[in-house]
């Protein structure tokens, strides 16, 4: 049981070599579900606190990056007394291939989780040959 709860804590995200971070708080990978389709490629990335207008995504090259940026947790009139995870943002990267169309990637946050759709390019999409008889 102990090995599982060790799994489940956020792991901080590396900083690029020569890179310096512009903002003073953590930032933590965010954890990744990556599902495919016959259509898709289907990214649902766990980012809890970042809502629409925290979240910065960019291709470049074939890096697709996401970053997530959350409010401060702090509530007015409160105190905190207990937190089971530490405030920061997200940031995770992911090269991809030349099969995803570019022109198509469509994403959306909804209670926490950033769900990003990479639609196969029409090329590599697989398709069904008819038979003609001879």
């Amino acid at each position: 049981m102990a090995e599982d709860k060790k799994d489940m804590v956020k792991q901080p995200a590396a900083t690029p070599a020569g890179t310096e971070r512009t903002r003073a708080r953590r930032v933590f990978v965010p954890r990744v579900d990556i599902y495919e389709t016959s259509e898709a490629i289907v990214l649902l990335a766990d980012m809890p606190g970042v809502d629409e207008t925290g979240v910065d995504i960019t291709l470049e090259k074939n890096v697709l990056t996401l970053v997530g940026q959350t409010a401060n947790g702090a509530r007015p009139g409160y105190s905190l007394a207990y937190a089971e995870y530490d405030a920061g943002d997200y940031e995770r990267a992911f090269t991809i291939s030349d099969e995803v169309d570019r022109d198509r990637i469509e994403a959306t946050v909804k209670s926490g989780v950033l769900r990003v759709v990479l639609y196969k390019a029409e090329a590599v999409k697989a398709r069904k040959i008819a038979i003609k008889a001879a």
